[in-house]
């Protein structure tokens, strides 16, 4: 295969391709032992850093003997036959004692000094009485019934912290109860594990950075945000340095200054080896011993390239954010916080059910991001891939599950266990799986308002119906036409199903404005003229979405060129055919309007909710029903170009 100039552009193979775990050891074999860079922070700034060392307590705390009430300092022996039937009077001395105050007076024999919590305790004293255990006796003395013990509520010198004793120890992560414990023995400054500084570069001429404004064939720069917040997150001091075009002499400026000035060097980008990718010709210049792994058995992340040069770790990650991200998480992260003294991270973990089968690629351990429902039998994880391109995904996932490289698939009803990008998983107050339309979010706006949390996933009508079926969602939105009736949804409802009208949409037949294939012309005199010309490419959506039934009716068993590409949303379609990838294709007037396409009218739709009747009662699914019904959605709805059903 040539490119435009006619160079051979054929695809160089992987280098050996490795397992996860020989990849990771090479990497971290060549790279460790290695010393740690230190400094001294002061508290504040050493906050989620590592101690570089021991710190001693170089002070007790508290420093003095203090009192733990507000009450009198007494001698327990005056006291010791105190009781109802026989009171022992004590004389008040001249002072009381505040907190900061140095006292004066003994407290003798027969005698008791009035003293506030936290302050110092006299001498002579070696308890405290509380106030409300006494009584007074005019203005100078106190009557007491009971009897107290020697050190009641006293808190003596170095009671908490004895002077010399390992307050904290190295590799010790500060946090704000650390900083306590420090601040408390008067530490100001510690010795710390400096943080590694990362220099983090993008490559590729078509990266535009965001606020910049986007050509044909270009795109925003996501990996270099993320990564230097992963980074961020990881224990890392993150320079993002920006992208750089696919230009060798300013690659290797900036790959050689960026490598020079930091501990730790990441690129993204140029790992594939194909036209165009330099970055890795270019590491093993850096120093030794150069790349150790290049191309890793792990879906998405396959072509990550790990490099140890004169003892830096230099890594370039995949191009695609999901490719990017997993193995950042996965096997870059974990030197990092190695490098920065911080502990391995600790992910939390649920098990969950797979609702349908999930194909892997056999030979590569494949990690597959899902969303997760409360199903009958417990959580439910639906996967979110739009691939490895999507950025999305990540913020829509609530975890990930495994498939393991010596499986080629995870079957319908497996339990999993997936590994959770949060702490903790709240379940959804409101679950919407089925078809996607832009009027969701004016229904759904209401209660993520009022603090109701709202998980949409799309399937596409033939999916949510199953969802609604095995019991994983509330509401299953669909727009399908039953071609025996001629009815829209009521006969694809199951048992224990309701219908819900939701709105009217036009779905037809879209087209770049000018085109004499289809200016003029009805939907099916356009789909005829497109099928009477090889040249005209359609494009398709995906089977179980109620669009493909209209499209396959139109074609009337056609198969065009473009049939089988199917992308799974209305903006997909119009993307397409704007950007001349296709000619046509069927989608709703909205997705026509938002790419400035032509439209023609082709059938009123409706789009309603199958809901699960169980689940009608639930606070969100009544909370959305309102919101249906509010005149203030169907206003919202009809600025939408929609046409609410009531």
């Amino acid at each position: 295969m040539n490119d435009k100039n006619g160079a051979d552009v054929r695809q160089d193979q992987f280098l050996d391709v490795l397992s996860r775990e020989d990849a990771l050891a090479r990497f971290e074999g060549a790279l460790f032992p290695r010393p740690r860079r230190h400094e001294e922070r002061t508290l504040a700034a050493a906050l989620g850093l590592a101690l570089a060392q021991d710190v001693a307590a170089p002070v007790d705390a508290p420093p003095f003997d203090r009192s733990n009430v507000d009450g009198f300092a007494v001698r327990s022996a005056d006291l010791a036959k105190a009781g109802p039937a026989s009171p022992v009077i004590l004389r008040l001395n001249g002072e009381t004692v505040h907190c900061g105050d140095e006292p004066r007076l003994q407290v003798t024999p027969g005698t008791a000094t009035p003293v506030a919590t936290g302050a110092p305790m006299p001498r002579g004293a070696d308890a405290m009485l509380m106030v409300e255990h006494s009584h007074p006796v005019g203005d100078h003395a106190i009557e007491v019934l009971r009897a107290v013990a020697p050190g009641n509520f006293v808190s003596f010198a170095g009671s908490d912290i004895a002077l010399g004793e390992t307050l904290l120890r190295e590799g010790c992560v500060i946090g704000s109860r650390e900083i306590g414990m420090l601040a408390a023995c008067g530490v100001a400054v510690v010795p710390v594990v400096a943080k590694p500084r990362v220099a983090i570069l993008s490559t590729g001429d078509e990266l535009v950075q965001p606020g910049g404004t986007l050509r044909p064939a270009e795109i925003f720069d996501t990996n270099g945000s993320i990564v230097a917040a992963a980074v961020s997150e990881n224990g890392g001091e993150a320079h993002f340095l920006g992208a750089i075009r696919d230009d060798e002499d300013a690659l290797w400026a900036a790959m050689s200054k960026a490598f020079a000035e930091c501990d730790m060097l990441i690129l993204s980008g140029g790992t594939s080896k194909g036209a165009g990718d330099l970055t890795h010709k270019l590491v093993n210049r850096l120093g030794k011993p150069g790349i150790v792994a290049h191309g890793v058995a792990l879906k998405p992340g396959k072509p990550l390239c790990l490099a140890v040069c004169d003892g830096k770790p230099v890594v370039i990650l995949p191009g695609f954010p999901t490719s990017a991200m997993f193995t950042f998480h996965d096997m870059i992260a974990p030197v990092l916080r190695t490098m920065a003294g911080l502990p391995a991270r600790v992910d939390a973990s649920v098990e969950a059910v797979a609702p349908s089968r999930i194909a892997s690629e056999l030979g590569r351990r494949e990690y597959v991001m899902v969303s997760l429902v409360e199903g009958v039998d417990g959580l439910t994880a639906y996967p979110t891939g739009k691939g490895s391109g999507a950025i999305t995904s990540f913020a829509q996932a609530d975890g990930f599950l495994t498939i393991e490289a010596l499986s080629d698939h995870m079957p319908a009803g497996a339990r999993a266990q997936v590994t959770l990008f949060t702490p903790h998983v709240r379940a959804p107050d409101l679950v919407v799986i089925g078809s996607h339309c832009v009027g969701l979010d004016a229904a759904a706006t209401p209660l993520a308002r009022s603090g109701l949390s709202v998980r949409m996933i799309s399937v596409g009508s033939m999916g949510g119906v199953a969802a609604a079926r095995r019991g994983e969602c509330d509401l299953a939105p669909l727009h399908l036409l039953d071609e025996k009736t001629e009815t829209w949804n009521a006969p694809y409802l199951g048992e224990g199903m309701q219908l819900v009208p939701g709105w009217r949409r036009m779905q037809g037949v879209v087209y770049r404005r000018g085109d004499a294939r289809f200016e003029g012309r009805d939907a099916h005199a356009a789909a005829a003229s497109a099928l009477a010309d090889a040249a005209c490419i359609m494009v398709n959506r995906n089977q179980g979405a109620g669009t493909r039934i209209l499209i396959d009716r139109l074609l009337k068993g056609a198969r065009p060129e473009g049939y089988f590409n199917q992308p799974r949303s209305h903006n997909a379609v119009a993307a397409a055919v704007a950007q001349g990838r296709a000619d046509w294709g069927l989608a709703i007037k909205q997705a026509a309007e938002a790419y400035d396409l032509g439209f023609i009218p082709l059938s009123q739709e409706h789009y309603d909710f199958a809901l699960v009747s169980a689940r009608a009662q639930r606070p969100g699914v009544q909370a959305f029903l309102y919101s249906l019904g509010s005149e203030a959605t169907k206003a919202a709805l009809r600025k939408l170009g929609f046409e609410p059903a009531s």
